[in-house]
């Protein structure tokens, strides 16, 4: 079930001397995806240092990444995964050329056709909570069946299971999973809580 569970720990504001036990944390609750958006102290080197840690058993992504050159940057880190605000062909096409996997942001069908056709791997319906379940649904149903969608912005473990439900692949979890005032004993509780909410709705299927 690790292995394959669509669950992305969005870490703005971690610092490089806190991400090793950070990681661990999550990794231990069962998050197998890590994302550091570029606004956070240090990116580059707090994902070089997760990269040489865990880059072998978990995908080690940045976040909030909207240029070209920026994808190139964190190509030469090792990084895994780029994920973005918004749709931009041009860094979907980089990202591809680099080996990685690419999550742009979309919150249109426009966008999610664009994304798709420049080889996007999945789709960050970004904010989530602008959408909402009801214009999810109408958008899912026009885009092919295999095409992996991830929330992201205003949703808990609270509304997990509608959001599945509706056909949603998996949540990008951010400031209510992590924030940098957090001690690691709020975050080790937090990321349980959300994994068994999670893990719940496939016991029920």
């Amino acid at each position: 079930m690790t292995k394959n569970r669509e669950l992305i720990a969005i870490l703005r504001g971690l610092t490089t001397d806190r991400c090793i036990r950070v990681s661990e944390i999550l990794i231990a609750a069962g998050f197998n995806k890590l994302e550091v958006p570029l606004n956070s102290p240090k990116p580059l080197d707090t994902i070089l240092a997760m990269q040489e840690k865990f880059g072998s058993s978990v995908i080690i992504g940045a976040g909030t990444v909207t240029k070209v050159s920026e994808v190139n940057n964190l190509s030469g880190l090792g990084c895994q995964m780029i994920v973005s605000p918004n749709t931009d062909k041009d860094v979907i096409k980089a990202t591809k050329d680099k080996g990685m996997l690419s999550f742009p942001g979309v919150l249109t069908p426009s966008e999610c056709f664009s994304a798709i056709n420049s080889g996007a791997d999945a789709l960050k319906i970004f904010p989530a909570f602008k959408l909402g379940i009801d214009g999810f649904k109408a958008m899912k149903a026009v885009l092919p069946s295999d095409v992996k969608t991830y929330g992201v912005g205003g949703i808990n473990e609270n509304h997990f299971h509608e959001w599945l439900l509706a056909g949603l692949t998996g949540f990008g979890i951010g400031s209510n999973l992590f924030h940098p005032s957090m001690n690691d004993d709020d975050i080790k509780t937090t990321a349980k809580k959300i994994v068994i909410e999670y893990d719940s709705w496939f016991a029920q299927r």
